[in-house]
């Protein structure tokens, strides 16, 4: 009897809940809910949580919810969209489908965890089949510890017990997805109108975006194929094309981190030396989320207590916070950046740490401001990397840069920089024929900001001098 019980469960259908795995291949949680036989029913839940992202970030995700319902059609599936809670939502599903499970991958910000704790425990508690399958990470944070049992504060450490370790091949895509007789009613994407908080800059930003499986597949070979031999320098040069750009794929799920880990091998055994530093930067993202898991106050305190009490300027409303989310801190790099990062959703990695220091330490405001303003502007926006990132420019979080370590965006352009090519690409004012790329900032901000390309370019907010003497002044103050 318990047999036959069994062989009915596995029969019934699989709620496959869509978040952060927009991808067929190398897609574990999907061929477990394929194996375990029965119909497939693949949702997105437009809940607290997606409400919450940052405009250009939820606009990003909504482009990859429609790149993966159309390959999902072409194997007889579709997503069925929702709004509410997950709870009421995949229950309400399951009483409407007859499902027996419900399957999806992995998240491990705090939030995300909160959650899916509560849905699990829920559905258990109904009888489903409820479970939560990896695929996000290459390496679940529980499985790395150190030799005394504990987690990886610095990342050295962290590669050097990774970096060595046999990774799973990545499994092919799916050839077809049993579907439903019956589908459930689904509200439309189009309805959420994910990009609504963009304004006008949605058009703008529309222009610098591609989504999918397929263009990340392709941004991944060709980079193989044409840039990772150069990587290690290319990758710092702010006027041409040395990264791979696929972070926002990554965060988005549309392509596996274990099949980047194994391309990338490859081209390492087949001689691209740089190859290697490609790959520790693939590992820092895992020791991101290593961080979170472990530490998960790192994504709104200070990582390091002793900062607790540093007086950071805290008012996102000050002119100085104001000037440098505009790209008006008259520092040519910074601004550049701030504007790259409002036309395009993407900021090149130089430019991060530079615009963290400046903000962090030139102008002594909060690493939070930062943070908030990256989840709202990024496409590639990540939990774990912008609280790790925002720390470490900062100084108070695990693996930090040196707290007295103040970036000199003037020195910077200068080697990262040089001829000036990043910094034209963005910054209008004095330019006879402005580019396409720093005009179209003038027209993704709000027009409340009054700015026109034809504006004199501003003196500097804060001398970089002065504003580097004031931020070792204050660490002086007090003992780290």
């Amino acid at each position: 009897m318990r047999g036959l019980r069994t062989q009915c469960m596995r029969n019934t259908a699989t709620i496959y809940w869509i978040r952060r795995d927009l991808r067929l291949v190398d897609n574990l949680t999907l061929v477990e809910a394929i194996n375990r036989g029965g119909p497939v029913i693949p949702v997105v839940i437009n809940d607290d949580i997606q409400c919450a992202l940052g405009a250009a970030s939820a606009y990003r995700m909504s482009m990859g919810f429609e790149a993966i319902d159309k390959k999902l059609r072409t194997l007889g599936s579709c997503i069925i969209y929702r709004s509410g809670n997950p709870v009421d939502v995949l229950t309400e599903l399951v009483r409407e489908t007859g499902a027996g499970a419900v399957y999806w991958s992995r998240l491990y910000d705090p939030e995300s965890v909160a959650r899916d704790t509560k849905v699990k425990g829920t559905l258990k508690a109904d009888g489903i089949d409820a479970k939560s399958v990896s695929g996000h990470l290459i390496f679940e944070p529980w499985t790395v510890e150190t030799k005394a049992g504990g987690f990886f504060r610095v990342y050295t450490p962290f590669w050097r017990a990774v970096s060595g370790r046999d990774v799973a091949t990545p499994l092919p895509a799916p050839t077809k997805i049993p579907s439903p007789d019956k589908w459930p009613q689904s509200e439309q994407l189009s309805d959420w109108n994910m990009g609504a908080r963009l304004c006008r800059g949605q058009s703008v930003l529309s222009q610098y975006l591609s989504a999918g499986e397929d263009v990340a597949q392709d941004i991944l070979f060709k980079f193989m194929e044409q840039s990772v031999d150069c990587y290690a320098k290319g990758r710092d040069l702010m006027g041409v094309n040395g990264t791979s750009r696929l972070s926002q794929f990554l965060t988005l799920g549309e392509i596996s981190p274990r099949q980047v880990w194994h391309v990338a091998r490859q081209a390492l055994m087949q001689g691209a030396a740089d190859a290697e530093a490609f790959i520790k930067q693939l590992v820092w993202r895992e020791f991101g989320y290593h961080l979170i898991y472990h530490t998960p106050h790192i994504t709104s305190g200070n990582w390091s207590e002793k900062w607790d009490h540093f007086p950071w300027q805290e008012d996102e409303d000050h002119p100085h916070v104001l000037a440098w989310k505009q790209g008006r801190t008259g520092i040519p790099l910074i601004d550049a950046a701030m504007r790259e990062i409002y036309v395009t959703g993407y900021m090149h990695n130089r430019g991060r740490m530079n615009v963290g220091s400046y903000l962090t330490k030139h102008l002594l405001t909060h690493w939070r401001i930062g943070q908030k303003w990256f989840e709202e502007c990024l496409v590639d926006w990540d939990p774990a990397l912008n609280a790790l990132g925002w720390q470490w420019v900062a100084g108070s979080g695990p693996d930090a840069t040196p707290y007295f370590r103040v970036f000199n965006p003037d020195t910077q352009a200068k080697k990262f920089d040089d001829g000036g090519a990043y910094r034209n690409a963005w910054i209008a004012e004095g330019q006879r024929n402005a580019p396409k790329t720093a005009l179209d900032f003038y027209d993704a901000i709000p027009m409340a900001w009054n700015l026109w390309p034809d504006m004199r370019y501003p003196d500097p907010i804060v001398d970089l001098s002065t504003g580097r003497n004031r931020a070792l002044e204050s660490y002086k103050e007090r003992t780290f």
